[in-house]
């Protein structure tokens, strides 16, 4: 198998070496090899070929004594290498280089050559082909020219990680280190030339323009580049047209025809100078002028576009250069290069005849070139520039001197300065290998390579700068070479994977880089989770509520006979009580990830849930104050006052809610939304509401239907215990509204999940409230003060109130007659006492035979302190079994006081209030006759029930006929104490 390998590469060295003469190549032994390819021609024959023959190198034509000038500077660049007793002492450059004829299939047929040499010598086959001259690999190649070319090559020397240093390919695709990973060059790219052209053509204010440019790998690229910068700074192109030396005659006549009728006088090319060539000869004959042209660098100092006779078609160019550079001893070398001197250079021969229009008979017969002159030479056809069909010998006394042509110009070196730093940078690298201390190399484990036995891919790479690693990009350092450069980090949110990257790459919409920009990971996801402790916290606080609602409800339940639950209004604190079950199970709708059915539902929960409360407390409210602040309620005030009323009036307001949900949903429904704008390395998974107006009529009439209550609470706070939650509804009222309107700048300030965790801690908060201000103390009552809820308690309540009412609309029409007195009889009596002094049962002006009094002690009763104006007056109530009623009834009519019959009209109004039995009346009493009249009758039957004992806004308590004593004093003021028995 070794043998059959060897013979396969050494006929793929043969046919290489037999393509490639003595007198096509130039080659000198060494230590270390270093390839060339320049192009000493520029282009080749025509010749058509089929598959029914053998197929044949093609023949270069068209010499190329700038190209032969770039070979010189390799071979100089070498020599001075060897010569200096700093950079590689004691080691010896040897070089093999090879014409390229600007063509790709020449360029591959000597890269073929490079790569066979180097496998023949990592087979160490000398002993199996008995080879009479080791030849060392190729460790790198400097070269090619085009950047065609250099793709071509970059592509086959990058299989084998031969390292490739161009001096003069500047395409931008080359820069891709994925493709051409081995490629490096000493040119800057051509990205930065078309972003120049384009601020030219913006300077001079020119916005239509024409672009012409190579068929390659050059000119594609380039002309692609500037139509982008182009298209940033408005400026339009009329045409754009492809070139190449190759082309027929009638595309090039078709491409100049495309430029005489166009109205463009500004024409943009992107070529090289032989593929150029054909289309300025066709616009010369043609003698199309007026235009200005801006010149890649490839063709504007091009020998081949530089021609007197061009002049009046070009003349008028503004062209591109790279940077010159000095190359001390460069211009003795050229001049020191002769055939016989030069034993080395096989191409030192051709440019003999080519400068001196003559040619070198002598030992170069069998030699393939000189048979081709030969025999160009009898068909009468020449092979090099000289348009003379026959040439005299050559003495080899010529001056090179005395002749003008391109090789001697050396006044600007750009690109043969490229070539001397691309050999330089190649020696510099071995030079770090032959320095290299074991433990600090480049390799693995920090090992050194031999620098007699080093394999290609050992071969590092000296660069001004070092390699930027990945997650950096180049960036450029003013007034540097374009080689030089400096690594910057690759901004957040995006990266770069690979070493020299010129740009980072953003990262996908759902992705951020990494912590050292090398990759993309995934944006973190954020909402208000179930898991993290603050959403934790929340549904323990929800399922709290939750808890202590059922409880309160439960309780509720249980003692729903007792009078403090009746006294509240049971039906609807059950539906108050349901109606926190959904404010608190609402607030849940809005921890964990958003969905869109989530989003579309917890806001109308929440808004209907609270509605629904607050509607609740409304009602109940305002049906009391209306009781206890109506006349003598009638048959019409029972029908409006009842249970089915009040129900509906709690539906009407839940249904202005829910009409105003169905059209938010309806018109602009939430939805869940992917928020990546707030944080770069966060996306928020909020809701988007669809409509923040929606949203405010929701919590506005929310807070609307809670100030009317507020104030239905604030004007029925003196009414009795029982009957009146003012106090506790008030607070929760307060409470309500400072929540909400402090949610109102915490929302609109909060973003992210904090939005969401926002609104749970108002809806909470709110319920909380709502929940300890209206039934904790009623539940506390219940549970722990059952003595307070009894009827007894429940009747002196009402009692002391109506007493209350009675007694300060007494005072009024007194002080009103005293006032008409004292006026109509013209002295001033004394006014009322500011203080009414409060009288026990024990201080009875008027005490009760022993029998009686023993009997007042066995009757269960109460005492009420009143306040009113600025008197005080203690309100005893007792009470006995019916069958005593009769006898307490005519024991209250003998009591009764004359100035009973003087009370006024409120005072039988509010006597009405009272609670009686159907059975009883007060009789001898003229001012409370109403009270047993049919109208009495009446409110007693709607606001009563004779069924039961236990008062409740619904059913007042029914209450035994009273029997009352009232006291008047002079001089000081009047004191009423009314002892009501039953």
């Amino acid at each position: 198998m070794t043998l059959y390998s060897c013979c396969l590469i050494l006929l793929l060295f043969t046919w290489s070496t037999a393509a490639y003469g003595p007198n096509q190549r130039a080659q000198k032994k060494g230590d270390i090899i270093l390839g060339g390819l320049f192009p000493i021609h520029f282009g080749v024959a025509a010749k058509d070929q089929d598959l029914k023959s053998r197929p044949e190198s093609v023949e270069c034509i068209r010499y190329n004594f700038r190209g032969f000038r770039w070979l010189q500077a390799m071979i100089f660049a070498i020599e001075e290498i060897n010569s200096s007793p700093n950079l590689l002492p004691n080691m010896t450059l040897g070089y093999r280089i090879f014409d390229t004829c600007n063509t790709v299939s020449k360029a591959l047929e000597a890269t073929l050559s490079f790569v066979a040499q180097n496998k023949i010598d990592s087979l160490n086959l000398d002993e199996f082909c008995n080879c009479s001259e080791h030849i060392p690999s190729t460790i790198a190649v400097v070269g090619a020219t085009g950047s065609g070319v250099s793709t071509a090559v970059a592509n086959l020397l990058g299989l084998f990680y031969i390292p490739q240093v161009s001096y003069a390919s500047s395409s931008r695709l080359l820069s891709n280190k994925n493709q051409f990973k081995s490629f490096l060059r000493t040119i800057p790219n051509d990205e930065h030339q078309a972003t120049a052209m384009a601020d030219i053509i913006e300077y001079f204010r020119w916005n239509w323009v024409g672009t012409i440019a190579a068929d390659d790998d050059y000119g594609r690229p380039g002309i692609e580049k500037f139509r982008e910068e182009a298209e940033e700074r408005d400026i339009c192109i009329d045409f754009s047209e492809l070139i190449s030396q190759y082309s027929d005659k009638e595309e090039i006549q078709q491409v100049v025809e495309v430029i005489q009728n166009s109205t463009a006088r500004v024409i943009v090319v992107f070529s090289s100078g032989p593929d150029l060539e054909p289309l300025i000869k066709e616009i010369v004959r043609r003698n199309i002028t007026g235009k200005i042209w801006l010149a890649s660098e490839a063709w504007a100092s091009s020998s081949l576009i530089a021609m007197p006779e061009f002049f009046r078609v070009i003349g008028s160019t503004i062209g591109f250069a790279l940077k010159a550079g000095q190359i001390p001893g460069f211009r003795e070398f050229l001049q020191k290069v002769h055939p016989k001197k030069s034993t080395n250079n096989g191409f030192a021969k051709e440019f003999w005849e080519e400068t001196f229009n003559c040619y070198l008979p002598d030992g170069s017969k069998n030699s393939p070139a000189s048979a081709s002159f030969h025999k160009a030479h009898e068909e009468g056809l020449g092979t090099g520039n000289s348009t003379t069909a026959f040439r005299p010998p050559c003495t080899g006394d010529e001056n090179i001197t005395s002749v003008e042509t391109p090789y001697m110009d050396y006044t600007h070196l750009r690109i043969s300065y490229n070539v001397y730093l691309a050999v330089y940078s190649i020696a510099h690298a071995l030079q770090d290998i032959y320095t290299c201390t074991p433990g600090k190399g480049l390799f693995t484990n920090g090992s050194c390579a031999d620098i007699k036995k080093v394999e290609a891919w050992q071969v590092p790479f000296s660069n001004c700068s070092r390699d930027c690693l990945p997650g950096t990009r180049k960036g450029i350092i003013e007034g540097e070479p374009t080689c030089c450069f400096e690594c910057v980090d690759c901004p957040d949110g995006e990266y770069s994977d690979e070493t020299d990257a010129s740009a980072c790459d953003k990262c996908p919409e759902d992705y951020w880089s990494n912590e050292n920009h090398t990759s993309c990971i995934p944006k973190q996801i954020e909402f208000l989770s179930w898991t993290e402790p603050f959403g934790i916290a929340l549904t323990l606080f929800a399922v709290l509520g939750i808890f202590l609602t059922s409880f309160v409800l439960g309780v509720f339940t249980k003692f729903r006979n007792t009078p403090i639950v009746k006294a509240t209004n049971r039906e609807l604190s059950y539906l108050l009580l349901f109606s926190l079950l959904c404010c608190f199970s609402s607030s849940l709708f809005f921890i964990g990830e958003p969905q869109n059915w989530t989003c579309r539902l917890r806001q109308p929960a929440f808004g209907i849930s609270f509605v629904l409360c607050i509607s609740c407390i409304l009602v109940k409210t305002n049906r009391v104050l209306l009781v206890f602040e109506a006349k003598i309620p009638t048959s019409l005030h029972r029908k409006w006052w009842g249970l089915n009323l009040q129900f509906l009036l709690v539906f009407l307001c839940t249904f202005v809610q829910i009409v105003i949900c169905v059209i938010w949903l309806y018109t602009a429904p939430p939805s869940s939304y992917r928020n990546h704008e707030l944080e770069d390395e966060i996306i928020f998974i909020t809701c988007h509401e669809g409509s923040l107006m929606a949203l405010g009529f929701l919590i506005g009439y929310t807070c609307l239907l809670a100030a009317i209550c507020f104030f239905f609470a604030f004007k029925s706070r003196k009414l009795p215990e029982n009957f009146n939650e003012a106090k506790f509804i008030t607070f929760s009222m307060l409470i309500f509204f400072i929540v909400w309107i402090s949610f109102i700048p915490a929302y609109a300030s909060t973003y992210g999940k904090f939005v969401s965790a926002v609104e749970v801690i108002a809806i909470l908060a709110a319920s909380f409230g709502l929940l300890a201000c209206i039934f904790f103390n009623k539940v506390y009552i219940i549970l722990f003060k059952p003595s307070r809820n009894t009827i007894e308690e429940v009747r002196c309540s009402t009692a002391a109130h109506a007493f209350k009412v009675a007694a300060r609309a007494t005072l009024r029409r007194s002080n009103v007659s005293r006032k008409r007195s004292n006026s109509l009889g013209g002295s001033t009596g004394s006014t009322p006492s500011s203080s009414i002094s409060s009288k026990s049962n024990h201080e009875d002006p008027f005490p009760l035979p022993a029998s009686a009094e023993r009997q007042r002690q066995q009757q269960r009763g109460c005492k009420q302190k009143v306040s009113f104006g600025s008197g005080t007056v203690t309100l005893s109530l007792s009470f006995e079994e019916p069958q005593k009623n009769a006898m307490a009834n005519r024991n209250t009519k003998r009591r009764n006081s004359l100035e009973a019959q003087n009370s006024d009209d409120s005072l039988m109004r509010h006597r009405a209030l009272l609670p009686l039995q159907n059975s009883e009346s007060l009789g001898a009493e003229p001012g409370f006759q109403a009270a047993s009249s049919p109208e009495s009758s009446s409110q007693e039957s709607m606001v009563g029930d004779t069924k039961e004992e236990v008062p409740s806004p619904e059913a007042e308590p029914s209450l035994p006929s009273a029997n009352s004593r009232n006291f008047i004093g002079t001089g000081g003021g009047s004191v009423t104490e009314n002892t009501v028995h039953s």
